[in-house]
């Protein structure tokens, strides 16, 4: 070899969005990058994007984790435990989730993996980068209002989707050369609300997407999958919304092909 040849092969992050069920194009995204033999050095990952960035740092492949997703159904995700702080136990997703990690720790992912929260006591943003995995990813994608918070040493945790919906900020701080954000909402197209329930989703969507906005110009590649025929509580669309991801990547990932 060359000694003057520059044989350097640049850090390349990966950022996975919050969006419920639509998160699921993440899925069709590793795929993509599977099967282009694109190699990510750093993950970072907020709610639904946390449980797949996981999954893949726990050593799934993009189709391994397309199959797990395909089998859930909400009864295997949560179970109805009213309680002052919220109306369902993860107890389930973390059943599901040890199922296939175990007493995995974030540390010792074979990628470097930063989930994303949110302290519902203070407001502040907690990016986990230690720690059981199964606990950190079910906090993360911990809803508020909805699911009870996870204690984690000391604090009250809840989705990282109320601090940074798209984790870009985890992957600068570690200097990563190249960034690839993955959005399920950005490219999302509103509708006129019909009811309250559609208000105050759309009044929440449009909060994220203008958090995503923001941050979008400190990434080398932004994969915006078309998902506005899809509802992000219906299990039911997981392979197309799967495919959406795949399609999306394969037509942005042409972009970033000389040096990956």
């Amino acid at each position: 070899m060359d000694p003057g040849t520059d044989t350097h092969q640049p850090t390349l992050g990966l950022a996975l969005s919050g969006g419920a069920v639509l998160g699921c194009a993440h899925i069709g995204v590793l795929q993509a990058l599977d099967e282009c033999g694109i190699r990510v050095t750093h993950l970072a990952g907020t709610s639904i994007g946390a449980l797949v960035a996981a999954f893949y740092a726990s050593g799934c492949s993009g189709k391994e984790i397309q199959a797990i997703a395909e089998g859930l159904r909400w009864k295997d995700l949560a179970r109805p435990s009213p309680s002052r702080l919220g109306l369902f136990s993860q107890d389930r997703l973390r059943a599901t989730l040890r199922a296939r990690f175990g007493d995995a720790r974030i540390e010792d992912a074979a990628i470097s993996t930063a989930l994303v929260t949110t302290d519902i006591s203070t407001g502040e943003k907690v990016v986990l980068t230690s720690g059981d995995l199964a606990e950190a990813a079910s906090a993360s994608a911990c809803f508020p209002g909805i699911f009870l918070p996870v204690e984690w040493e000391g604090k009250l945790l809840v989705d990282g989707g109320l601090t940074e919906h798209l984790p870009v900020s985890p992957l600068k701080s570690w200097g990563v050369e190249r960034i690839i954000a993955v959005d399920a909402f950005i490219g999302m197209t509103f509708q006129r609300p019909k009811t309250l329930v559609n208000l105050i989703k759309n009044s929440v969507d449009i909060v994220l997407v203008q958090g995503s906005r923001q941050v979008v110009e400190d990434v080398d590649l932004l994969i915006a999958p078309d998902l506005y025929r899809f509802s992000s509580t219906e299990l039911r669309h997981i392979p197309e919304i799967v495919q959406e991801g795949y399609e999306a990547a394969m037509r942005s990932l042409e972009m970033l092909e000389p040096g990956r």
